[in-house]
């Protein structure tokens, strides 16, 4: 095995305070989510059971929901100006929609997994269970480029649900309570933040894993939750 540089070293590891608790779908197996004019949006997956809703967020109702053909498995969704682009799993294809109405517009192709979605001012930024994050031109959603993730120089795989936070890329690490800081220049994980404890025994008895960061940064508010989870957190990282 190759030598680590011996600048190397793991990311540190935060804890979080709960700033408050709003209600959530039991019932949504949560892939992608996103707040824009003070709205939650809301993607989930399984076949069958995969749409894209706006929810309101103080009351978890809601307001609007666009089911995908059952054969399709929906992942990820993020906004570009007017529109919402939405990937599925293994199917190779997603979904721009009007983000008023939610029609689709148009769909686009890709090469392996879709997971989740998300933006920075001037690109698309993809994950697809790898160590690698993907670039994407937002008006052809084809591919410009890639960047593997590492910590401690070694990669970090299994990179699920992504948020922009001012200048980093967050994402879930699949089946952990961890979330991941990354520098999007560089791959580096520059912190961990350390999510266990949201939901009670008897809560995470009936939930899934953790998935589903949405950043509302005209109020400076960081919002979590998770697969089947019952409750939409939103949180700060404790000093």
């Amino acid at each position: 095995m190759a030598a680590l540089p011996a600048c190397a070293q793991p990311a540190p590891v935060q804890s979080y305070e709960v700033v408050r608790t709003y209600p959530h779908d039991r019932q949504a197996f949560t892939e992608g989510l996103l707040v824009r004019d003070g709205q939650l949006y809301e993607s989930t997956g399984l076949e069958g059971r995969s749409w894209v809703r706006k929810v309101d967020l103080e009351t978890g109702a809601v307001r609007q929901q666009a089911d995908l053909d059952p054969k399709y498995f929906g992942e990820g969704i993020v906004d570009w100006g007017d529109e919402i682009v939405q990937l599925t799993w293994q199917n190779g294809i997603g979904f721009v929609r009007d983000r008023t109405t939610f029609a689709v517009k148009s769909t686009f192709s890709y090469t392996g997994e879709g997971w989740a979605l998300t933006k920075d001012d001037r690109r698309i930024i993809m994950s697809d269970g790898t160590a690698e994050l993907r670039f994407l031109d937002p008006k052809t959603l084809k591919e410009t480029g890639r960047v593997k993730v590492t910590d401690d120089g070694r990669p970090v795989d299994q990179i699920n649900e992504l948020e922009f936070i001012k200048g980093e890329v967050w994402a879930n690490v699949w089946q952990t309570d961890q979330i991941i800081r990354i520098d999007p220049k560089t791959g580096k994980v520059v912190g961990r933040l350390d999510l266990s404890g949201l939901l009670t025994p008897e809560e995470a008895r009936r939930a899934d894993v953790l998935n589903g960061i949405a950043y509302d940064a005209k109020a400076d508010r960081i919002f979590v939750t998770g697969k089947f989870w019952p409750w939409l957190f939103e949180i700060k990282v404790a000093k």
